[in-house]
């Protein structure tokens, strides 16, 4: 009995190996550290492999618009999923928000940013990371929340613009920016901030962080794809979205 049950375990896994598939996904580089957790996930349990790509939804939906092989796209915005749906390059019907972004202002060192964001009124310091608001979602909000602090005119000569929020990171990281505008979720590890000082800015500051995922066109009939966009959904994969200071 112990012979078959045995027996019928190893079958079951070859016939799941059988029908793994690999799945591109193109994923907004401020959710890279959530996704790679999502990913590693989603591969033990339903043996798919994903393959990751990180970077900025404006360069991802050019290269989705000119046959690059993504199945899927996690963008930073709800505005790119809705119009790769809009022009049939994505299942319509398939978006959904699977997160919503939280801007804060970091600098790696303690005691330059204050919890208030008191600082950008004070303006010491020589330069201020944001990501480009003609590219990126981020970016965007950064600059909604300046003007709403009656402080854009007034700082904007010291703005250095990533061309994603993943290079806007770097800038501060490197030192190269003395604080800017981030992702929570690149500051953030075990569920608080790892390091340095911030000011989560408030929600009302600015619009919406909506990020949605969508099925691309080309992975209509791909169920491993399919698979994925529900794993997103349920409550393990948000439990790590959450983890890094997303909301739904």
């Amino acid at each position: 009995m112990k012979l078959r049950s045995l027996w019928l375990a190893a079958a079951m896994l070859l016939s799941a190996m059988a029908h793994a598939d690999e799945i591109q996904v193109a994923v907004a580089a401020n959710f890279t550290a959530p996704m790679k957790r999502i990913a590693a996930d989603f591969e033990k349990d339903t043996g798919h492999r994903v393959q990751l790509s990180f970077g900025g939804t404006g360069k991802f939906y050019a290269q989705i618009r000119n046959g690059a092989p993504f199945d899927l796209l996690l963008a930073a915005d709800d505005t790119t999923p809705a119009k790769l749906e809009a022009e049939g390059a994505a299942v319509a019907g398939s978006r959904f928000t699977y997160a919503i972004g939280t801007l804060v202002l970091w600098s790696p060192k303690p005691g330059v940013v204050d919890d208030q964001g008191e600082v950008l009124k004070k303006g010491a310091f020589r330069h201020l990371a944001l990501a480009n608001p003609k590219l990126a979602p981020y970016g965007i909000a950064a600059i909604e929340t300046l003007t709403a602090l009656k402080l854009l005119d007034a700082l904007q000569p010291k703005f250095v613009q990533g061309e994603n929020i993943g290079q806007t990171h770097q800038f501060v990281a490197s030192g190269n920016a003395e604080l800017g505008f981030v992702a929570l979720s690149q500051v953030m590890q075990d569920g608080r901030i790892a390091a340095g000082s911030a000011w989560v800015v408030p929600a009302e500051l600015h619009q919406p962080i909506r990020q949605d995922a969508v099925l691309l066109a080309t992975a209509r009939d791909k169920p491993a794809a399919a698979a994925l966009m529900t794993y997103l959904k349920g409550d393990q994969a948000r439990a790590v979205i959450k983890s890094y200071g997303y909301a739904f």
